[in-house]
């Protein structure tokens, strides 16, 4: 499933070697209708060998929204002074014939792409990230609206465009979870690459699969609440209740019930009332009300 709306020129179309002689079209004039990124680098510079290739893998992935040119500066010395190029690897992007970003030095594989989608956009085109951006959005609402295998699907295919989108991994994740298939839901989890493993959208997803695993074993909310209302200092019924609680739905009671056990008794099982506080404050948005009271509340209890 290719997510992706641009232009479908081949990459020999996209990523050229250039010269002095070709600079003017290949650049200048190529530029008036699409951007170019210009790699100045010579064949005894270390770091272009690692710059070149990943610039590549972020225009070709671009699919026409930006073209490059390789300019090698031992070749190109009149270029390289017009452009007062110091040091090398150099990368200027253009368009409408004018210098209008650029960088020096080896950046790592999430800044090009960055640099990339930030020149298209400058050039009024819609980046890579962009669009696959507008699809995790899309697979959101899917996921909302109850449509969690459709979603999965969305969120699996915006992955096969780029493995290292946290908010789409951390997506799927979620979308097992709502179809019940936990297992499957935690070996994805388990999965994911080193470079998004600790990212917000990650730790999201495993604290909701936290919480899935903790509802399948919840007990009924009646007799829980009956046995605290029966003796409020027993914090095992009022913990198996808050989890009772927040596997119905009532997350708001259910963190309320795990301030009370703080308040009654913070060191209580290891500390548990807290940190199953934090987990349930994990799998929110950091700006949804419950997490602010709950957060505010817990700080107040905590610097008493």
């Amino acid at each position: 499933m290719d997510l992706l709306n641009g232009g479908n020129a081949p990459a020999t179309d996209l990523i050229k070697d250039g010269t002095e002689a070709t600079f003017m079209a290949d650049v200048v004039e190529t530029s008036q209708e699409t951007p170019v990124i210009v790699d100045f680098w010579a064949p005894w510079c270390g770091p272009c060998k690692t710059l070149g290739p990943m610039l590549e893998e972020a225009v070709t992935a671009a699919k026409g929204a930006v073209k490059m040119v390789k300019i090698n500066v031992d070749e190109a010395q009149t270029i390289a002074a017009q452009m007062r190029i110091q040091s090398i690897p150099t990368v200027y992007a253009f368009f409408k014939g004018q210098p209008v970003d650029g960088f020096q030095g080896a950046l790592p594989g999430s800044e090009i792409k960055a640099f990339v989608d930030r020149v298209i956009e400058a050039a009024g085109g819609e980046s890579p990230g962009g669009q696959l951006d507008d699809a995790v959005q899309a697979a959101e609402e899917m996921l909302a609206e109850g449509a969690a295998a459709d979603a999965a699907q969305t969120f699996a295919a915006i992955l096969g465009e780029d493995p290292n989108h946290a908010a789409a991994y951390g997506g799927l994740v979620r979308a097992h979870i709502a179809t019940g298939d936990l297992e499957q839901a935690e070996a994805i989890l388990n999965g994911a690459p080193a470079e998004i493993s600790t990212s917000a959208e990650l730790e999201a997803a495993h604290a909701q699969l936290e919480l899935a695993k903790q509802a399948a074993d919840a007990g009924p909310v009646a007799e829980l609440t009956a046995a605290v209302e029966a003796d409020p200092d027993n914090h095992q019924a009022r913990f198996d209740l808050a989890q009772a609680l927040h596997a119905n739905g009532n997350v708001e009671e259910a963190v309320a019930q795990l301030l009370e056990l703080f308040h009654r008794d913070r060191e209580w099982n290891g500390g548990a009332a807290k940190t199953q506080l934090f987990t349930i404050f994990d799998a929110l948005k950091p700006n949804d009300p419950i997490v602010l009271n709950g957060r505010r509340k817990l700080s107040s209890m905590i610097f008493a």
